[in-house]
């Protein structure tokens, strides 16, 4: 073929080095999902989640909450790892579907993920396409609200055909329950605040994310002393306890007994430890996608795209098509974004279109449509965050499954879609004659 195994072995290396980011994000998450547990942060944003959410309208609920934290945060990772993890478990005991639950969540996140300025695919989007930031963010809107008003829409028939009243006497239980294994109090509240303010700050995610996780077990020290001895199993000392459930919650299994087995099952995690099956199938995936870019398997599949485009309408659906391609065989959200934003960017100019119409579409079909694909970097991190098999809850994500076909349909029916005037071709022509 051609091809050296060194080559393919510094691209496989290369791709992995890529995900090294995204692989500790999904260690420390899984380190804050064990102190936010035993700390009894979780448990309280379910209990108070409990007496006020309604299962008639608790998936927009949860589409709304989660889009607002993204576009605060600019990132979905955060938000699904933080009030998605407790959306979550709030819907599981209504005994709404799980896979239903992480759909809201995922569409509502994904939705203020792309539209945040802090996110950082809403800046890699239009540094590859060559627009500006504000000027893309205020572009996008014309598809994702649209796009968003049909999601919740969606969600909101589904909430009512769902029975209110089926699951009163088990959602008592559940917060008897809760409240009788743990300190409950609206002052934990405090340890998702921290994060969510360092995170608007423009802190990175890691620091941002440890620092949760620290806070969470200093929380967990002060506030659920019971909890602390009972994960231990030291009773006679307590400082020795508090070290010993100190670790133990960040980096393996933490299995509380609350006397009911959903229960049980509801506040168990698994630290570090529980994501090691979602960072193997990272590393996988990286490896595979290095393998086929190094050996230019992927230029010479979508090479053939680019050639005798007319339509502004075929341009797009193109754009977008392989945009879906490269999350479901790059699998990186990166990949998909900066590569066909390099393929493209010519043709657009030279079908006299302006860069925004480049970087919405990239956004509306690469970013969105990551978390679609249980290979893919974003879908293994939300189903390993969420416990929630990337099979049972992407035919609910429809906000990213509407997101591309909605950005088709505007070049389409040629709806907002702005062209370069031909004084600009020009002048651009003119700027690459030598003097």
């Amino acid at each position: 073929m051609g091809f050296k195994w060194k080559d393919i072995q510094e691209g496989i290396v290369k791709s992995i080095k890529s995900s090294l980011g995204a692989i500790l994000i999904l260690l420390i998450i899984g380190a804050l999902s064990g102190t936010w547990m035993i700390s009894g942060v979780v448990p309280t944003m379910i209990y108070y989640g409990l007496q006020i959410l309604n299962p008639s309208y608790f998936l927009v609920a949860s589409c709304i909450i989660s889009a607002i934290v993204a576009l605060a945060t600019g990132s979905s990772w955060s938000t699904v790892a933080t009030v998605g993890v407790a959306l979550l478990g709030i819907g599981s005991v209504m005994g709404i579907s799980e896979g239903m639950i992480a759909g809201a969540i995922i569409s509502g996140a994904y939705f203020g993920d792309k539209m945040s300025p802090l996110s950082d695919t809403t800046n890699l989007a239009p540094a590859m396409a060559g627009s500006d930031l504000f000027t893309h963010i205020r572009y996008m809107m014309y598809t994702t609200i649209p796009t968003l008003i049909i999601t919740l829409l969606i969600f909101t028939i589904i909430g009512f055909s769902l029975d209110s009243q089926s699951d009163a006497k088990g959602v008592e239980h559940m917060l008897d329950l809760i409240d009788g294994a743990f300190y409950i109090s609206p002052i934990l509240f405090i340890v998702p605040i921290i994060v969510i303010g360092l995170i608007i700050m423009k802190v990175d995610a890691l620091p941002a994310l440890f620092i949760g996780t620290i806070a969470g077990a200093i929380t967990a020290i002060i506030a659920q002393p019971q909890i602390v001895n009972q994960l231990s199993g030291i009773y006679d000392n307590y400082l020795e306890s508090s070290y010993t459930t100190f670790f133990s919650s960040i980096a393996s299994e933490s299995n509380l007994e609350t006397g009911n087995e959903s229960m049980n099952k509801l506040l168990s995690t698994g630290g570090m430890s529980g994501m090691l099956n979602t960072i193997w199938l990272v590393l996988c995936s990286m490896s595979f996608g290095g393998a086929m870019e190094v050996t230019g398997m992927l230029k010479k599949i979508t090479s053939s795209v680019i050639s005798t485009i007319e339509k502004t309408s075929v341009l797009v659906a193109k754009t977008a098509a392989t945009c879906i391609f490269f999350n479901a065989t790059a699998s990186d959200q990166y990949l998909a974004i900066v590569v066909p934003g390099r393929m493209f960017a010519d043709s657009y100019k030279e079908n006299g279109l302006k860069p925004e119409n480049l970087s919405r579409t990239l956004e509306d079909s690469g970013t969105v449509t990551s978390v679609l694909f249980p290979w893919n970097t974003c879908g293994a991190y939300h189903s390993g965050v969420l416990g929630v098999a990337t099979g049972h809850y992407w035919i609910y994500c429809f906000f990213n499954l509407i997101s591309p076909f909605m950005t088709v349909l505007m070049a389409t029916l040629n709806i907002k879609i702005r062209r370069i005037s031909k004084s600009q071709i020009n002048d651009d022509k003119n700027s690459t004659i030598p003097s």
